[in-house]
């Protein structure tokens, strides 16, 4: 279950990388749902909570207005890949200690979950980056507000069911399948038209 919370706090991150870091610390800091191991402890703290929170609201600002948000897309390519591995290492519960000795964090594989964090965050990154330039034009960016707060509500959902019900996450990664199977047989079947 707790490769489950970690796959969907990670995936969440590819939507937006701050929303489930700050349910993660909001979480853990005011309520008993989660326990954070003690290498993630710094998620709880108010400052790092504050900050996510002011990074959450220029994010979601951002991701509104079309082409800023394909800026946003590009700067972002780092910044939730980096977040999901974060969020799946704390919601997998990973005992990932601070990094004194490189070598023995590398043999001991506490490293996995993080890069596990790290593909999944950037996948779904991946998706939405290309989706979001074709949802621009071919709405001549009308749908932009519309597509970011359905990600950012999509980001939130999962994040606290990740966490309160993990088997539903098997639900969305089910989805998104069908979601990306469905677009390239759409995109195959199109043929060119003659000029």
């Amino acid at each position: 279950m707790e490769a489950l919370t970690g796959a969907g706090l990670a995936a969440s991150a590819g939507l937006n990388a701050y929303i489930p870091l700050l349910v993660i610390g909001l979480l853990a800091r005011y309520t008993d749902v989660i326990n954070l191991p003690g290498g993630w402890q710094w998620l709880s703290n108010g400052w790092v909570i504050g900050i996510l929170a002011l990074l959450l609201v220029i994010e979601v600002v951002a991701d509104k207005i079309p082409v800023v948000d394909s800026v946003n897309d590009v700067l972002q390519t780092v910044v939730r890949p980096t977040a999901g591995g974060l969020a799946f290492g704390a919601g997998a519960s990973s005992e990932t200690a601070t990094v004194t000795d490189p070598g023995s964090f590398f043999q001991s594989g506490q490293w996995v979950p993080i890069v596990i964090g790290v593909v999944i965050a950037l996948g779904v990154h991946g998706i939405k980056a290309t989706a979001r330039p074709v949802v621009n034009a071919s709405t001549a960016g009308i749908g932009a507000p519309v597509v970011s707060t359905a990600e950012d509500a999509t980001s939130a959902v999962l994040s606290v069911l990740a966490i309160v019900l993990p088997i539903i996450v098997l639900l969305f990664f089910i989805g998104l399948v069908v979601f990306t199977v469905w677009v390239v047989r759409r995109r195959g079947r199109r043929t060119p038209t003659p000029y």
